[in-house]
């Protein structure tokens, strides 16, 4: 079981272990058996071992942006500088196939040492016994979570076993267009607002600027699972679905009523929404005056954008929301280097120099006295009003639920589909959540 309470730190940025550490792992390297270094041969077998130059090349996979890439880049290169012994064996690639090629590497049995996961899938490369259990590390304070939020080192526990390492934290943002409102002499939206009261909102904007108030988000699985939460419901519970039918066909209602209104786009432009990236949502290509994303997501947007951004809580009671693990960073439960490996995840945490390289491109930094630090030292506006209101907004964050069960990321697919049936109209509300209902239950069998 893991600890109630996360190990005590012994610095304000638990990172007391760090000088010993790297004469540990000197010390490993320098007794390691020597083999062969590819990449399968990093990623396989069960124990720490180098080559005949006392070198480990430790393998690593993410996904991302360029952005990310050299910012990664940037962290790791940091990690050498500090630990000459160790280099990194890096690739990185779009979100999309990203976790097609995980799995054809995984099946093949060179999976990388690190690789980067998110809640859609963790629960499935746990279940697998791909992930390495991180409990023993962070009981010895090898891993350091003393300055996480409790709530965000949680959310990465399967079946009892801590199964990665929040890269960041994040929530759920309403983000709309300020210079939009403002030209207009329109209200902002505010953290609180019913649902009913966004939908009259945007409504009210669709009819003065001509432009629909707020994207649809009937699609949109964090919107739905905030919803859920706010009914008293759940996306999941414990291995079965945390919703019925009945909750469905009401969020399909509640989004048909707003496109009758005319507070969404049309359905091809809502299809558009739904299927495009970060960078072009409807927000900042002027399709809509709202889109629903994550707030880490804020510096992304105003990149393609000359407008003005805010950013909300999603409507309803924010205590819905909680602390997110905006994704995780993972060790092969079969690396050769899994002490070397976990060292690298606590430094990409815990190390104040990579901490501030990598700023909030995968959300908040977890640990909590360096995300003041990077909040203080930005002077990106976009970065500090997502640092801000993600702030803002933990005060009023409730309990983690847990993580996604397999099949999670067939049910975020089939909820696409199906509301698709209901926005373009080709299902009434009923029809198209019994559909999504079927293809859930088949997702989780």
């Amino acid at each position: 079981m893991h600890p109630a309470t996360p190990p005590t730190a012994g610095t304000p940025t638990g990172r007391s272990h760090r000088t010993p550490r790297r004469r540990l792992l000197r010390g490993l390297v320098a007794l390691a058996v020597a083999t062969p270094l590819v990449l399968g041969a990093a990623a396989c077998g069960d124990d720490d071992s180098a080559g005949d130059d006392g070198k480990v090349k430790l393998s690593i996979f993410w996904w991302g942006g360029e952005a990310r890439a050299k910012l990664t880049d940037d962290a790791l290169a940091l990690y050498t500088k500090k630990n000459p012994n160790v280099t990194f064996e890096k690739t990185w690639q779009a979100n999309q196939g990203y976790f097609d090629k995980l799995a054809t590497l995984t099946a093949g049995g060179n999976p990388p040492d690190i690789f980067q996961i998110d809640d859609n899938y963790l629960a499935e490369y746990a279940a697998r016994n791909t992930t390495l259990d991180l409990t023993s590390y962070a009981d010895s304070g090898k891993l350091d979570v003393s300055k996480f939020p409790k709530s965000l080192w949680q959310y990465g526990v399967v079946d009892g076993k801590l199964a990665g390492l929040a890269a960041g934290e994040n929530t759920q943002g309403l983000v709309y267009n300020k210079t939009l409102l403002a030209k207009n002499g329109l209200p902002e939206p505010t953290t609180g607002m019913t649902w009913e009261q966004h939908i009259a909102w945007a409504e009210q904007v669709a009819k003065k600027t001509k432009i629909p108030g707020t994207m649809d988000p009937s699609a949109d699985y964090k919107a739905f699972w905030v919803w859920l939460r706010q009914q008293g419901k759940d996306m999941y519970k414990g291995t079965q679905l945390g919703f019925t039918v009945e909750d469905v066909t009401q969020w399909f209602e509640l989004w048909k009523g707003a496109r009758d209104r005319g507070a969404t786009p049309t359905p091809d432009v809502i299809h558009e929404g739904n299927a495009t990236d970060i960078t072009k949502q409807l927000v900042v290509t002027g399709k809509a005056g709202t889109s629903w994303v994550w707030v880490n997501q804020m510096p992304e947007l105003k990149k393609n954008t000359k407008d003005e951004l805010g950013v909300v809580a999603y409507p309803g009671d924010p205590s819905a929301q909680w602390a997110r693990a905006s994704m995780y960073w993972s060790v092969f439960r079969g690396s050769k280097h899994k002490d070397i490996a976990v060292d690298v995840l606590d430094f990409l945490a815990n190390d104040p120099e990579a901490v501030k390289i990598l700023g909030t491109d995968r959300g908040l930094p977890s640990n909590l006295d360096l995300r003041r630090v990077v909040s203080d030292d930005t002077t990106d506006p976009a970065m500090k009003q997502s640092i801000a209101v993600e702030t803002e907004l933990a005060q009023k964050f409730g309990q983690s639920p847990q993580v996604p069960i397999k099949g999670h990321s067939k049910v975020r697919a089939e909820l696409i589909k199906a509301a698709e049936e209901a926005q373009y109209g080709r299902l009434a509300p009923a029809a198209a959540a019994a559909l999504f209902m079927d293809a859930c239950k088949s997702a989780i069998a």
